[in-house]
């Protein structure tokens, strides 16, 4: 059972009631009374039409009183039928939004079982997983290759579900009803494959972890499967490899990353969160996503981006970034989510950084280092990092190098690698299966590490500015300060005249007795600096 967001401020138009945006991204009253227990979808595909059809069986638990729901169901999808306690439910459509009438009210503490039917064609993905949707492909020797990716614009693109981050599922089912030449593969274990009238059957997969909705994913297509065991932390961690059928000796070649990455993670952020449900990387007919147990892989069986380096350094090439990056997710992302899609870099932020300490593992700390330090080149200072709360509206794509960026320099301020690896562990056993803001996030980063991270978040997180250390150097004499920051902003910073050693700048000038006559900063910090 996930905590629900409680928002301070709900935004209300007057004339026409909350904004989709506001339906979407706030805890409406519609939604506030009930908690998600269980999601139980069955969906089937019309590949030629394009069309789906299914169930969401939701277990919910009334944690007030209510009567009236809210489901979010995106258009052009369309809800059939709802039912409780095998009575049917009335309800009515505001565009992408539902509300189902209860005929009596449904007390606090009542647990109750809402089956609902839908069909319709859902959105499709033009250029997936960014602008998010059902993809419709066809492999190489035309069998049919069909998937979702919507992080973004969200699981009530296909299925009627609370489509807020706050209230994750605490398990959940997929079933997948396609034709016998196919197999349809989900989240989590393979519960059983059935016959599902001529010609077709239905696969069942369950997690019994709680998960994003988003998550939550079908693929279909002409699969080949093999697997391995991983020895971790927990024990024996199931690890399950599918691949298009003529794509398979490549595939089995460049997933032999996997185990590698899975002991470097679980080094530096603790257990894999999902041992229950497994490993799962799953070829997919688009780029990639962090599909909780069961990774969406489309990297072309490439080092680097699609072969590329996003550092510039070269150490990008070296290892498959959508292998490493989706996986880091596993911890960030999805064991450890954010109530709210403005506090999104929580998620990116640590699991870019998560691509600097996999380069660590392998090639050491100051290949490490330069990666990080190269990522910062793709950062645009185009808007704040953390978006508009309530609202469902992420902030600046910086949210990934920014974001690293900032974990970057906590590790240097905290200056011992034992110290930041504990506090990553302890991000993720305090937060395990759990949602958080960014407010918590930053508590619990300066109560592990003795120090106030209060104004560097407030720097990089929600204004554009880089902060310039001003100085000058005068009769022996370094005079510095920070400038191009916000108000009493107070970040200590490394720096190398004939020695190394640490200034405590704030916005104030302070001065310091040097014997050289030249200062530079060090390159793991980003800022800028300027000589007066």
């Amino acid at each position: 059972m996930r905590k629900l967001l409680q928002l301070s401020v709900i935004l209300f138009i007057a004339v026409s009631g909350f904004s989709q945006d506001s339906l979407r991204g706030s805890i409406t009253a519609e939604r506030a009374w009930w908690d998600v227990i269980k999601y139980d979808i069955t969906v089937e595909p019309d590949i030629i039409e394009k069309t789906i059809r299914g169930t969401n069986v939701i277990t919910f638990k009334a944690i007030s009183s209510g009567k009236r729901m809210q489901i979010d169901m995106q258009e052009p999808m369309k809800i059939e039928k709802a039912n409780a306690k095998n009575h049917p439910l009335s309800f009515s459509r505001d565009r992408n939004v539902y509300y189902l009438q209860f005929n009596k009210t449904v007390k606090k503490g009542e647990v109750i079982t809402l089956c609902i039917e839908y069909n319709g064609r859902p959105h499709e993905a033009v250029t997936p997983p960014w602008d998010g949707g059902w993809i419709w492909k066809s492999d190489k020797t035309g069998n049919p290759w069909v998937t979702v990716a919507c992080q973004g614009l969200g699981a009530s693109s296909w299925y009627p579900c609370k489509d807020h981050q706050s209230d994750e599922p605490d398990s959940a089912t997929l079933s997948i009803i396609v034709p016998d030449s196919l197999i349809g593969i989900g989240n989590g274990r393979l519960r059983s494959s059935i016959r599902a009238g001529k010609g077709k059957t239905k696969y069942e997969w369950a997690v019994t972890n709680p998960i994003n909705s988003y998550n939550i994913v079908p693929y279909i297509g002409k699969y080949v499967n093999w697997s391995d065991k991983y020895q971790g932390e927990k024990g024996v961690l199931d690890i399950s490899y599918w691949a298009i059928a003529e794509d398979e000796k490549r595939a089995r070649l460049q997933f032999e990353q996997v185990p590698k990455m899975l002991q470097c993670f679980e080094y530096w952020f603790g257990p894999y969160p999902f041992y229950e449900d497994g490993y799962k990387l799953v070829q997919a007919p688009h780029l990639g996503m962090e599909h909780q147990s069961a990774i969406a892989y489309g990297n072309q069986f490439a080092n680097g981006y699609l072969g590329t380096d996003l550092s510039g350094t070269g150490w990008g090439e070296k290892w498959d970034f959508i292998i490493v990056h989706e996986s880091g997710h596993e911890w960030f992302g999805n064991n450890i989510t954010t109530d709210d899609i403005a506090d999104m870099w929580v998620h990116e932020g640590f699991t870019n950084y998560s691509e600097v300490l996999f380069t660590q593992c392998e090639f050491g700390k100051e290949a490490g280092n330069a990666y990080a330090t190269g990522l910062r080149k793709n950062i645009k200072n185009d808007k704040p990092v953390i978006g508009e709360y309530g609202l469902n509206r992420e902030g600046s794509i910086d949210m990934y190098y920014k974001g690293s960026a900032l974990v970057h320099m906590i590790r240097q301020i905290m200056g011992d690698d034992e110290d930041f690896r504990r506090m990553l562990r302890g991000l993720n056993k305090t937060f395990y299966h759990n949602t958080v803001t960014a407010a918590e996030v930053l508590q619990f980063i300066n109560k592990t590490s003795g120090k106030k991270f209060d104004k560097v978040f407030e720097q990089y997180l929600t204004t554009t500015l880089v902060p310039e250390l001003q100085y000058k150097i005068e009769n022996g004499k370094l005079q510095y300060r920070w400038s191009n920051c916000v108000k009493n902003f107070d970040m200590p910073v490394k720096v190398k005249t004939d020695e190394v050693f640490w200034l405590h700048p704030t916005t104030e000038w302070k001065e310091i007795a040097i014997k050289n006559n030249e200062v530079s900063i060090d390159g793991n910090f980003y800022v800028g600096s300027r000589k007066m």
